[in-house]
């Protein structure tokens, strides 16, 4: 005689608490995105002030930001210090992670907590810091100062995406290139980067926009070079027109469109077995 498991009755207890703790998590939702309700139809506006609902319609603030050599050239400036920033700390980042994750070496856990340590240290005190250090090297005003700033603070990022792909990868796939007379250097630029290439997509997109979206560092150590997110917080501080709303809106379309090629690229490496 064949025996059947009962189902166990559902807990309804519970379902009030699951319907309560939706109800929050959309609230909290709505609190982040509600913001973009108002920015997305400002940005539009034919309104000289920062007026909600607009009045009318127009695109005459985003043919202000892209006519005005102030605002391009921030932007310019930010996409440079961003694309600098990228390539650096993703080669560092890469390097040290290979040397986290493969390596046997003392000190090696002391190393691995202060590669994190930018993400603990509030920016502010890590500003102040750099700043001081800057100014006795005349670096002050110097894109390249903010490279180096924003590097240290991208690593982590890179870090810990390359960490954790590394560590789910099969070396398998590299022992056999080797046994076959690849060189390690080759194994690894032929075989393991492109099988972490998700990892490596996703690293440079975030590393790109931590550097391409920060302010504070930017305000210690830019001058007169201001970047994109400084010009912004000047223009608000001194100027507010609804062109902070469509440089506003750009960033945001920036962010989403980076998600979502970091998206199509697939979940990370190939998972050891």
């Amino acid at each position: 005689m064949e025996l059947t498991p009962t189902p166990r009755p559902r807990n309804r207890a519970r379902s009030p608490l699951r319907l309560l703790l939706y109800a929050w998590c959309g609230l909290v939702f709505f609190f982040l995105m509600a913001p973009l309700l108002v920015v997305f139809p400002i940005s539009f506006s034919s309104s000289a002030y920062l007026q909600f609902p607009p009045p009318g319609w127009s695109m005459r603030w985003y043919e202000t930001y892209i006519n005005d050599s102030t605002w391009m050239a921030a932007t310019f400036r930010s996409i440079k210090i961003a694309t600098c920033t990228t390539v650096l700390s993703v080669i560092l980042g890469t390097l040290l992670s290979f040397s986290l994750v493969r390596g046997r070496y003392p000190g090696k856990s002391i190393i691995n907590q202060t590669s994190i340590l930018p993400l603990i240290v509030p920016t502010i005190i890590y500003s102040v810091a750099v700043y001081g250090l800057f100014s006795q090297w005349k670096l002050i005003g110097h894109w390249q100062a903010i490279v180096l700033a924003h590097t240290v603070l991208a690593i982590p990022f890179v870090v810990i995406i390359i960490s954790a792909a590394l560590r789910t990868y099969d070396i398998s796939y590299e022992h056999a290139a080797m046994s076959l007379g690849a060189s390690r250097a080759t194994a690894i630029w032929r075989i393991t980067l492109p099988q972490i290439r998700p990892s490596l997509i996703s690293a440079i997109f975030l590393a790109f926009i931590s550097s391409f979206d920060e302010l504070v560092i930017a305000m210690f150590l830019g001058g007169s070079n201001m970047t994109l997110p400084k010009k912004m917080f000047d223009n608000i501080m001194n100027e507010i027109d609804p062109t902070i709303a469509a440089v506003s809106v750009m960033q945001i379309a920036l962010v989403t469109i980076s998600l979502i090629v970091v998206s199509k690229f697939g979940a990370g490496a190939t998972p050891a077995k």
